[in-house]
């Protein structure tokens, strides 16, 4: 729906020394909705929530804010507030005056500050801090006055750029969850950018993959996961086996001269094509129940489950299995057709198909 659209990035061009960052980007945000931005370093993700924050100025093109053009509005003129992954905190300063500063600057009053703090303190779990020091809090603890310092601001969209990044597995994960729930409480649009792909599949409503400057798929995360547009986003997100193989005709597909039932129609007789197929969805039976036979080539205890390779018809197939299957064992393997991702081949190897605001 139209209303729902509270950011629209129109055209966004951005180089520094001739680097091309971004390039002709176009991107809308809903409200409500916890966006990330997910792609490897110098992707431009970074860059592209800069833009939206006005930390930086696009060469070309236009941000777009509830149908008004917001491109050359400083930071502090956009209802919108920014959570760095060093977090900024004033060391000189209580945790209290941390969080009051900018409703300071805006001249509240004293009382509607004291209220705001309380209520930031409540919302990220740190009530009666507000006396400490920066220094006498965790690394978590920090982060979260950071939050709590740019919601007192009342944003419509609260920006994160990597706020996780210095936290330890544990309690990134923790706050992965209060994200979640503050989102939740908030009711307010969350743009997130991240490298972590596990940390984007747990948070996001939406995902926008980024690499070099474009946008290669967007989409919830089961989208992204189950249904990648291209080998990029299929390596980029999890684990994958990716195939060159050929479609003999609708719905069969030849992997390594073995012809697999698959559910996908409208590729042409013999085109040439990549597959890709999760280790997770590869099931390990025995040799003459398999659609193919291997050998285990190598095995690692993940918790969960193995990871296993096994070399079937020249290529290692990497299994993630429940089943326990020792090295040097022959296996069949088998996949259900459904979990077969069928994918055109790029133009040429140095080039991947590139899914701009779809």
């Amino acid at each position: 729906m139209a209303n729902d659209k509270l950011i629209d990035l129109v055209n966004i061009r951005k180089a520094y020394n001739n680097n091309v960052v971004l390039d002709d980007l176009n991107l809308y945000i809903k409200r409500n909705e916890f966006l990330t931005l997910l792609g490897p370093s110098g992707c431009g993700k970074t860059t592209t929530l800069r833009i939206i924050g006005g930390f930086e100025n696009p060469d070309s093109g236009s941000v777009i804010f509830e149908g008004n053009n917001i491109t050359k509005l400083p930071p502090n003129e956009r209802q919108l507030n920014t959570v760095f992954q060093k977090y900024a905190l004033f060391t000189h300063m209580t945790i209290a005056e941390n969080i009051a500063f900018g409703l300071k600057i805006k001249k509240k009053s004293k009382s509607y500050i004291q209220d705001k703090i309380k209520y930031a303190l409540k919302l990220v779990n740190l009530d009666c801090y507000e006396n400490r020091t920066v220094d006498s809090l965790s690394g978590g603890q920090q982060q979260r006055i950071a939050i709590a310092r740019a919601i007192v601001n009342e944003p419509k969209v609260l920006l994160l750029d990597e706020p996780l990044g210095a936290l330890d597995l544990k309690l990134r994960q923790d706050m992965q969850y209060e994200l979640i729930r503050l989102k939740n409480e908030l009711g307010i649009t969350f743009i997130y950018v991240t490298h972590d792909q596990e940390e984007a599949l747990t948070m996001s409503d939406t995902i926008v993959v980024m690499n070099q400057g474009y946008i290669q798929q967007i989409g919830t995360p089961e989208d992204i996961y189950n249904e990648p547009k291209n080998a990029f986003v299929a390596d980029f997100i999890g684990e994958s086996n990716i195939i060159p193989s050929t479609m003999v005709e609708d719905k069969v597909v030849n992997i390594l001269g073995t012809k697999f039932p698959c559910v996908d129609t409208g590729f042409g007789k013999n085109q040439p094509v990549d597959v890709v197929i999760r280790p997770e969805d590869i099931e390990l039976v025995r040799p003459e129940d398999g659609i193919i036979k291997g050998q285990v080539t190598s095995l690692i205890f993940k918790g969960v489950h193995y990871e296993m390779g096994v070399m079937a018809n020249g290529h290692e197939w990497l299994v993630h299995s429940t089943t326990l299957s020792p090295v040097g064992n022959e296996v069949g393997l088998k996949v259900d057709p459904y979990n077969i991702q069928i994918m055109n081949k790029p133009a040429s190897e140095d080039e991947e198909a590139v899914i701009v605001n779809e």
